[in-house]
């Protein structure tokens, strides 16, 4: 974890060494556009200007796939095949931001001939590789799950078990809680598949075990429902079926979470957790040495956040980068937590490390996330050593909770933050 940390300081101070050299048309000015339409109007005055001078963009493959990757996110398979033709290099965090697009797409039926088409274009690009790493075998695997589901949904039922056969047989990365829902998204897909094959109980079962566990997401509840609906002939019942799963994944949560529940803490505090290559040790992930209401830092305006205008509202903190996938997993998470009490005395914030304001701001706006979020540049205010790292304060300005790591699923990450204020709220009260 301190390596995560590390890593993120080192990607922070090449960003910066290389804006001294910026030239008037630059990949990181490039990345920074959020509107794909004002960055394919960048690349083309590029390369205008690049015919003039007689010259030849550098790094123009990253120019194409992040292109064509923009257009894919609008649904436009001609555009995202137009900058695709030339068959530029996919570096693994190209690979990683088209299966995201991916993801983002195969939520919405309109888009299944997009994603089957597109899905497969990249299987092929990657199965002709025969070099891939491990990381991108994951990556792989992911793929071909999509494409199962879109053939499915689009009636090849013979493709998609083909396709589902194959991400099987791929040792892939769905156990490791680090890119979002990825159980979650693996059975909503694969009980798809056994849904369109004619198997609507077993996927049925499948996705209850699923629930129960707390592994899943607000895709994998639809995809529940229209099962349900095959297998019973109506939706009746079917809220209250899932409310009950949905009710004991939260318990098993609960229950989880209440044990870790801190009593007294004194300044200055060390939070730590099991170091995961030795159980006898201990990591510290931050350092507390101020009091919570002596805090203050800058929104993505620059404006001062106090956070001792927060006295009397439970508070939680989380610390993450643009860098960390599992650090942006968990928003989602945190998006309905925060919707759920947006009419009581609570606040949540997500703290940026290291990374500079223009570069948070653009990555806040690409992605749509709708937390607040501040800004600790210099990592002052708790020393975090590992992300991402949360800590919920009670109405006082006490730690009361604090963990890392990303939960897994979006649900899971929901019922164990939901969790951790409840139980800071039924203390507070029983006092």
């Amino acid at each position: 974890m301190k390596k995560l940390i590390l890593f993120v300081l080192l990607i922070s101070n090449s960003a910066w060494a290389q804006q001294q050299t910026q030239t008037k048309y630059n990949l990181e000015d490039f990345n920074l556009i959020v509107k794909v339409e004002d960055q394919e109007k960048y690349y083309n005055d590029m390369l205008e200007a690049a015919s003039r001078d007689n010259t030849k963009p550098a790094r123009q493959d990253e120019y194409l796939i992040t292109l064509a990757t923009g257009w894919l996110a609008k649904g436009n398979l001609e555009k995202y095949r137009y900058y695709m033709k030339s068959n530029p290099e996919i570096s693994f965090v190209s690979l990683y931001n088209l299966v995201h697009t991916l993801e983002y797409l195969e939520n919405d039926d309109k888009y299944m001939n997009v994603v089957e088409q597109a899905s497969g274009d990249i299987i092929d690009k990657i199965e002709k590789d025969a070099g891939n790493d491990n990381l991108t075998r994951g990556r792989l695997q992911v793929l071909l799950e999509i494409n199962a589901m879109a053939n499915a949904k689009l009636g090849k039922v013979d493709a998609a078990n083909k396709s589902i056969e194959k991400a099987s047989a791929i040792k892939g990365d769905r156990d490791l809680k680090y890119y979002r829902d990825s159980k979650a998204n693996y059975y909503k897909r694969y009980s798809t598949v056994l849904s369109a094959s004619g198997e609507h109980k077993k996927a049925l079962d499948t996705l209850t075990k699923t629930v129960r566990n707390a592994d899943s997401n607000p895709g994998l509840l639809a995809t529940l429902r229209d099962v349900y609906i095959k297998v019973y002939g109506s939706d009746k019942g079917c809220d209250k079926f899932i409310g009950t799963l949905q009710e004991e994944a939260y318990n098993k949560c609960y229950k989880e979470v209440e044990k870790s529940y801190l009593t007294d803490v004194n300044m200055p505090f060390k939070g730590s957790i099991a170091d995961p290559n030795d159980t006898d040790k201990q990591l510290a992930i931050f350092t507390a040495r101020q009091h919570a209401h002596d805090i203050s830092l800058p929104d993505l305006n620059g404006k001062m956040v106090n956070f001792a205008d927060y006295k009397g509202k439970i508070l939680v903190i989380d610390f993450w980068t643009t860098l960390c996938t599992p650090c942006v997993a968990a928003f989602a998470g945190f998006e309905r937590v925060a919707a759920y009490y947006k009419n009581e005395p609570f606040q949540l914030f997500v703290i940026d490390l290291f990374e500079p304001q223009q570069n948070v701001k653009s990555f806040i706006a690409k992605k749509g996330i709708t937390l607040d979020v501040l800004r600790d540049e210099p990592n002052e205010s708790y020393d975090i050593q590992a992300t991402p790292t949360k800590i919920i304060f009670d109405p006082m300005g006490n730690i009361r909770f604090y963990s890392c790591g990303y939960a897994g699923s979006t649900d899971r990450e929901y019922y164990k933050l939901k969790a951790m204020v409840e139980i800071v709220k039924a203390r507070v009260k029983g006092k």
